[in-house]
């Protein structure tokens, strides 16, 4: 497996599966620029003594919904490290809008869409030059599993997860012949805020944000020519996806 020190940027980095896989980034010596919705909160919370005024890790602001944001996190990452050849996607929010929604929750929709959908886009688009000027650069989505098939009755979140899977297809195809490869991690339940009001698993048979961050530190060592596209994970059984 190669030992690359790569330049690595992470939306929804400040707690959950982005700090997961922040942390284990960091430990295999890799630079991290963090993008976070509330820097000040970050930086108070003094959570993460790791990422936490470390001279290989860059704080910056950054709002899903905010083309501005995504253009000065990527300018000031490329400032600071002089490369960019990784990026992962973990930033996303969950709501239960259903199929019969009600008229004030169309908003709702309108979030997940703009957050889960156009938010990866917009930031892999403002990064592309600079991935697909490295021949062997990586970008890793946090999906889901409700990008892959639709359990109950979450229309809204599983629509927009379905929409960046495919997103996810057309960037593999766009960036495969310069030497870009992209990974989707698509898991059901993880112990992280999303999952703290479900009780049909508990806690620790869920997926944990730690096992997602190992993982993705095994992508970043592989060579091209092995990259998977998808990689399904479940902590409980599903007999049909």
């Amino acid at each position: 497996m190669s030992k690359i020190q790569r330049n690595i940027l992470i939306s929804g980095a400040s707690k959950g599966i982005g700090k997961a896989i922040a942390e284990k980034a960091l430990e295999d010596g890799h630079n991290i620029s963090m993008g976070l919705r509330d820097l000040r909160k970050f930086k108070e919370s003094k959570g993460s003594p790791l990422l936490y005024e470390n001279e290989r890790v860059l704080i910056n602001s950054y709002e899903a919904k905010d083309k501005k944001s995504a253009q000065l996190w990527v300018a000031k990452t490329k400032e600071r490290f002089g490369k960019i050849d990784t990026l992962i996607h973990c930033a996303g929010i969950f709501k239960k809008t259903p199929l019969n929604f009600e008229n004030q929750e169309e908003k709702d929709i309108e979030d997940l869409w703009k957050v889960n959908v156009m938010g990866p886009w917009i930031l892999t688009r403002e990064c592309w030059q600079n991935l697909i000027a490295n021949k062997n650069s990586r970008i890793i989505v946090l999906v889901s599993m409700s990008g892959k098939r639709s359990k109950g009755k979450l229309a809204s979140y599983t629509t927009s997860k379905f929409a960046l899977m495919g997103l996810c297809q057309t960037i593999r195809n766009e960036g495969w012949d310069k030497g870009l490869r992209v990974t989707t991690i698509n898991p059901g339940w993880v112990n992280t805020s999303m999952a703290s009001d479900v009780v049909s698993i508990k806690k620790e048979e869920m997926t944990q944000p730690e096992d997602i961050g190992l993982i993705v530190s095994n992508i970043l060592k592989l060579p091209n020519s092995c990259i998977p596209f998808e990689i399904n994970i479940n902590c409980n059984l599903e007999k049909s996806i």
